[in-house]
């Protein structure tokens, strides 16, 4: 009966630490994907900025070749 406790206490040791250590890997990793998709949405705003001012620099131009 003792060495039943033993190993049961020994399997539940084990198991609390590799919870542990696999929640905190899990963390890391949440951690690794927010900064990509901070600097992905980083680029599509500045993406759609550029869209834009693209869009007045095309009326410039128009507006210009009306002129002449």
């Amino acid at each position: 009966m003792n060495d039943t406790i033993l190993v049961a206490l020994i399997s539940f040791l084990g198991t609390c630490i590799g919870s542990f250590t696999g929640m905190s890997l899990i963390k890391w990793r949440i951690q690794q994907l927010e900064k990509k998709v901070e600097k992905h949405n980083s680029v599509v705003e500045r993406t759609f900025r550029i869209e834009d001012d693209i869009k007045y620099i095309k009326e410039d131009i128009k507006d210009l070749k009306a002129r002449c």
